[in-house]
């Protein structure tokens, strides 16, 4: 008797035509091209959750940026000053203070600045 494994093929082809419910034409319908376009979409989702970390970060730093040269210090310089400070603030706090709490971000410009002169002063000596 020829055994067929029917119910786990099934199964399998029923997954992956759910998986690509809202894909166009033949994609969504017929599982030979929605398991390929499933692969793929599962390859960029991969790939793309973790450039999603790098991409926040990235806006995070041009946030941090715009603020700090607007108080009169450069990125760089600013995150060196708070290094210096030992103030442990991470980049996406500083990035929303930035956006929506200009006084505080402004106090933590006046430390950084503050610890940046007293380091120069160190090294002076």
């Amino acid at each position: 008797m020829r055994v067929t494994n029917a119910v786990a093929s099934r199964k399998r082809r029923k997954r992956v035509l759910e998986a690509a419910k809202g894909f166009r034409f033949r994609r969504s319908k017929l599982y030979r091209y929605a398991a390929d376009a499933v692969d793929h979409g599962q390859q960029y989702a991969y790939r793309d959750r973790r450039n999603r970390k790098r991409d926040f970060r990235c806006l995070w730093q041009v946030r941090i940026n715009a603020a700090a040269r607007a108080a009169g210090l450069t990125y760089s310089r600013f995150i060196e000053g708070l290094k210096a400070a030992q103030v442990a603030v991470d980049r996406k706090i500083l990035a929303d203070l930035a956006a929506t709490d200009a006084p505080a971000f402004e106090q933590l410009v006046a430390i950084a600045k503050k610890a940046l002169e007293e380091k120069n002063a160190k090294a002076k000596a």
